[in-house]
């Protein structure tokens, strides 16, 4: 493991202003968003639709430091046969996979899950590199309900988390560590803040067991929030302050910046609660975004699968990336959701 090496691509992918694209939904989720578009989910229509974001030379290249793909994507080659990983490449972002296989009911704990994916992941670790990409990404999943997390659930998560750490980091991959807390369920904040704070702390002591470097990572967490079904909701300040208060109890400084999932919030939602987090300022780590559904719901839906809106889809997607962006600064104001990217 060259460290230094790990840790010049770790901070490359929170530098200032720019943050992580997740394109790695899996063909059950990518499915149901096109299904919303009225788009199929044919290999070709999955192709064209992520050609579309990675040429998107004024969002790739000033406001996406590197895309999460799924493994289909990161051996496909655009319509004109350049691989999809060099157009990511030419716009001079990081190409980054997804290596968890999904997740499996954990015995003995109803309702809890575990994420799958440990067997041979070195040896495809070793492939995805040859293809380019310098750092992964696996997601743990913990449900907040009656009687659930267990401690089961957040130590066998916590442990496969620093497993797949660790063998990304021998093969010279930087890990993304994404323990996710759910917000669909009707807890509010502080039930929110109390689960978070024991997986986070159970997430680095095993880390730590796992002799992960940590400088050479990246923690994907969720944000301090209230369930979606919550009777009253946090608002945005309360989200960043108690948010920011969380990690600096969990995560030690030593990591390089934290790159939160948006998890369910609306476009706006998510990057208000990023731009008020940056604005408290005094971090000792960078704090951007790598989110999914809040970068690609606008351009979807502008796209519709049309050879047509190709344009317009980039537009969308300029504009979001372009609003995380300044988030990531705490330079975003809320009437520039008002002006579209140029």
């Amino acid at each position: 493991m060259n460290l230094a090496d790990l840790n010049k691509v770790a901070q490359a992918m929170v530098a200032p202003g720019k943050g992580i694209l997740a394109a790695d939904e899996s063909s059950g989720t990518i499915k149901k968003r096109f299904d919303a578009i009225n788009v199929e989910s044919t290999e070709d229509n999955r192709r064209d639709y992520r050609e579309m974001l990675f040429r998107s030379k004024e969002a790739m290249t000033k406001y996406i430091s590197g895309v999460i793909l799924y493994d289909e994507t990161i051996w496909q080659k655009a319509k004109d046969g350049t691989p999809l990983v060099k157009l990511i490449e030419q716009a001079g972002a990081i190409p980054g996979i997804k290596v968890d296989e999904g997740t499996q009911a954990l015995p003995g704990c109803p309702g809890e899950l575990v994420t799958v994916g440990l067997d041979k992941l070195a040896e495809r670790l070793k492939k995805y590199y040859e293809q380019g990409a310098r750092f992964a990404k696996w997601r743990a999943v913990i449900d907040i309900a009656d009687g659930i997390p267990s401690m089961t659930a957040i130590h066998v998560n916590a442990h496969a988390l620093a497993r797949y750490a660790a063998l990304c980091q021998a093969a010279q991959i930087v890990p993304i560590v994404e323990p996710e807390v759910l917000m669909d369920g009707d807890h509010d904040i502080d039930r929110c803040y109390d689960v978070t704070q024991r997986v986070l702390n159970k997430t680095f002591q095993e880390l730590r067991v796992q002799r992960v470097a940590l400088e050479g990572m990246i923690l994907k967490p969720n944000m301090a929030i209230s369930g979606k079904k919550a009777k009253t909701r946090a608002g945005v300040e309360e989200v960043a302050e108690k948010t920011v208060r969380l990690l600096k109890s969990c995560v030690p400084a030593a990591v390089p910046g934290i790159a939160f999932l948006s998890g369910g919030q609306s476009d706006e939602e998510a990057t208000a609660h990023l731009d008020a987090m940056n604005r408290i300022g005094n971090l000792p780590w960078k704090l951007t975004f790598s989110y999914g559904r809040a970068l690609q719901a606008a351009p979807q839906k502008a796209w519709s699968g049309k050879a047509d809106n190709v344009g317009a889809g980039q537009q969308a997607f300029t504009h979001r990336a372009q609003m995380n962006g300044l988030a990531s600064k705490g330079e975003w104001k809320a009437d520039l959701e008002k002006k579209k990217a140029a």
